[in-house]
């Protein structure tokens, strides 16, 4: 059964950093894409970024490029979202999902509870 789990997010100062990260503790993710998705108050969920079971990447939000990175460590089943330069719009509620298959263009089904990402001084 599965259970993703977030955790890492907390206060970052703006420009700062922060590794959020994705775990479950019932079976391996090492066979799924896991995307990474926010949603600030009183907005949709969005797309941050993907990876698929290989470890490549897809960006989903524009603002992601260059300046956020997702990846995966098998040996901890964990898959991470490093995030820099972060600024107050980009805070928001960040979750991972698990999608169906090894690719990023698979649906997502399967959902985090979240974690609140603070952007403030």
């Amino acid at each position: 059964q599965l259970k993703l789990v977030e955790s890492g997010g907390g206060l970052v100062q703006p420009g700062g950093s922060l590794r959020l990260s994705c775990a479950d503790v019932r079976i391996s993710l090492d066979y799924y894409a896991i995307g990474w998705f926010r949603q600030a108050p009183g907005k949709e969920r969005e797309g941050v970024q993907c990876i698929s079971s290989e470890g490549e990447s897809t960006n989903y939000a524009a603002s992601a490029k260059g300046r956020f990175t997702v990846a995966r460590d098998n040996a901890k089943n964990t898959v991470y979202l490093q995030m820099n330069s972060m600024r107050a719009e980009k805070a928001a509620v960040y979750y991972c999902s698990l999608y169906s298959d090894l690719e990023c263009w698979c649906t997502p089904t399967t959902w985090g509870q979240g974690t609140q990402v603070t952007v403030s001084s």
